[in-house]
């Protein structure tokens, strides 16, 4: 895929040299992020900006920051006193590689460098373009909170302290949906938008679009942690089951569960027909994500 290495060369040139006397930290950073992912979030993020009329560097930043934060977040999410689990990708997980302190350092400094990359990637804007100026202001703010404690922060708690308990209401878990796994895949389609000067109402369609495939990416992920292989995911499966997480599967059964994802991906395909521009790859990615077997 072309958008593939495109994005895997914007993220390299983001990324730390392995030198220093705290290399250590940079080298777990590398890792963490070359272990391998499909790149969904600023493929989303890139794809959206092209669909509408986006051409610039400036969105270059944005991509880079947000798998970052999404990394970040699986780093510390892999860590014993969260999910404990051993393998990301069919790789080791950072902690195992690098050890408990160092994988949470890794997480941090992943998250910080996500926030400089974007600070310093105000050398793209024409600062005479107020219209530029106020863009990327308003795409700055928007994933610091969809990344932070109103935002994919939020589900991570409630994702955690839901562990253990019989009671959690379907209402609760599409909360933690929408927050966990949702805030960064929307972040990701509303900053493309916004970079690429979309207006309010495509912004909120875009927002529309984007918590739909946020929350069918969540119930497809729990369906193949069910009928999925380790081979298949990268990840040890059954990980619901065992950190005893209430999930949508588990409330309202698998076969439904299946329609929710289409139903949810339908809509989503129905309101990006609304925006006048056309992007069909970005169509038929977000089929193929909502979808997808691994």
């Amino acid at each position: 895929m072309d958008e593939l290495k495109i994005i895997e060369k914007i993220i390299s040139e983001y990324m730390p040299k392995e030198d220093g006397l705290q290399k250590t930290i940079f080298e777990g950073m590398n890792y963490a992020v070359s272990a391998g992912g499909k790149r969904i979030r600023p493929i989303l993020m890139y794809e959206t900006y092209k669909l509408f009329g986006g051409n610039g560097d400036v969105i270059k930043p944005f991509m880079a920051a947000i798998e970052m934060i999404h990394t970040y977040s699986l780093v510390h999410d892999d860590m014993p006193c969260v999910d404990n689990d051993d393998m990301r990708r069919g790789k080791p997980t950072t902690h195992i590689v690098y050890g408990e302190t160092m994988g949470l350092f890794v997480g941090d400094g992943l998250l910080n460098l996500a926030f400089e990359t974007i600070a310093n990637g105000m050398d793209y804007v024409d600062t005479a373009d107020s219209k530029q100026v106020e863009a990327y202001k308003e795409a700055f703010k928007y994933i610091s909170k969809c990344a932070g404690s109103f935002g994919m922060l939020a589900g991570q708690v409630v994702d955690k302290e839901s562990e253990d308990k019989e009671d959690i209401d379907l209402d609760t878990i599409m909360y933690l949906y929408e927050k966990k796994t949702g805030e960064l895949l929307r972040a990701s389609m509303v900053v493309g938008a916004i970079l690429a000067g979309a207006d309010k109402t495509d912004v909120d369609i875009i927002e529309k679009v984007a918590t739909n495939v946020g929350i069918a990416f969540q119930i497809q992920d729990d369906i193949l942690d069910v009928i999925g292989t380790e081979e298949e995911l990268g990840k040890p499966i059954g990980s619901d089951e065992r950190n005893n997480k209430s999930t949508y599967v588990a409330h309202v059964g698998l076969e439904e569960s299946k329609e929710e994802v289409k139903r949810l991906t339908n809509e989503a395909i129905e309101l990006l027909s609304e925006i006048d521009g056309k992007n069909e790859f970005l169509e038929e990615f977000l089929t193929f994500l909502i979808n997808r077997k691994k």
